[in-house]
């Protein structure tokens, strides 16, 4: 299969790119000789050995078959629908699109009749389910050995300035970090409501970002577990971290908070005793792995669609509780705009 990504921004030229040129040479047969194809407007990217660029989705499309091409949908959330849209106009049926699936609900409402018109076969990004970290404390829910779980704790923390100011992309900062989140919760607890949520605005020598400061989300599962998910994008250290209250011992995970290195970590207590183990775990490359496979087998997925919409009702559940901002936003001076523009 070929592969096409549109957008060449963080995800998809910091993410996706080198993804899949570790697949392309640890799976081949994947994958066809072609060069990967991309999609971006901007006259400043630079050129990388076996990709090809041009500026607009049709002058990209040019030469590729919609049917043996995986297309990469890695623009902000506020562009997905176009770009699905014109994606689907086009003939392209597979299509890998990064998290959230949508902005908000009435972009999901919208998606979904795109996917049942055009009968896409959208996956969506979520590395932290391919996540061997994940797979183990799915193994602790269901062996028992710690008891029943009681309640999940969730951080992502990162320093996120520049990006929020310079490009928002994102609405909210439910939108960068929560996703990820609100999907492990859904795989470890299963099916969830809203309790409570809050929002903050990002706010730094005298900019303003609204609502991109940091969040927070509480769910309530019908199997009686308590999840509190938390993001803050002002913090000064890059944490992912998880814990697992159970009857009889804690669970603490921490992913990889980037691509540098590769490991999760994990830590068992019960009883006065601890136990810590490193995990190999290269998610994102096996999430691409499966989604390539899933491809291959040419069926739908319906599965996998259906919990990435679940993940975005419960976030548009979230950003309506707290619609307005915390502080209000203030006219920045010009110098202060200046700096963080550069």
């Amino acid at each position: 299969m070929r592969s096409f990504v549109v957008g060449l921004g963080r995800a998809g030229a910091g993410l996706h790119l080198p993804v899949l040129a570790k697949l392309r040479e640890r799976t081949p047969q994947l994958f066809d000789d072609g060069p990967v194809t991309a999609c971006e407007p901007r006259q400043s990217v630079a050129s990388r050995p076996g990709l090809v660029v041009a500026s607009t989705i049709e002058a990209a499309a040019t030469g590729l078959d919609p049917d043996g091409t995986v297309a990469h949908v890695c623009t902000p959330p506020t562009e997905r629908l176009t770009v699905l849209t014109e994606l689907a106009t086009l003939g392209f049926r597979k299509v890998i699109v990064e998290k959230p699936l949508a902005a908000d609900i009435d972009d999901l409402a919208r998606i979904i009749r795109l996917r049942r018109k055009y009968k896409l076969h959208v996956e969506v990004v979520e590395p932290w389910l391919a996540s061997t970290l994940t797979a183990r404390l799915v193994e602790l829910i269901r062996d028992g050995r710690l008891g029943a779980a009681k309640s999940i704790d969730i951080v992502q923390n990162k320093p996120r300035f520049r990006r929020s100011l310079v490009r928002p992309g994102h609405p909210t900062a439910f939108d960068v970090e929560l996703p990820h989140g609100v999907a492990l919760a859904l795989r470890l607890a299963g099916a969830a409501r809203v309790t409570h949520a809050s929002g903050s605005d990002l706010e730094v020598e005298g900019n303003i970002g609204p609502r991109m400061g940091g969040a927070t989300i509480g769910l309530r599962h019908n199997s009686g577990i308590h999840t509190e998910i938390r993001s803050d994008l002002t913090s000064p250290v890059r944490e992912r971290r998880v814990t697992l209250e159970f009857e009889q011992g804690t669970a603490v995970g921490h992913f990889a908070v980037s691509g540098d290195d590769h490991h999760s970590q994990l830590t068992l207590s019960s009883n006065g005793r601890s136990e810590h183990v490193v995990l190999r775990d290269d998610a994102m490359t096996e999430w691409m792995f499966e989604a390539y496979r899933k491809f291959r087998l040419d069926g739908e997925q319906t599965q996998g669609f259906t919990f990435a919409t679940e993940v975005v009702r419960l976030l548009s559940v979230a950003k309506n509780i707290c619609a307005e901002p915390v502080s209000r936003p203030r006219r920045p001076e010009p110098d202060a705009v200046a700096t963080h523009a550069g």
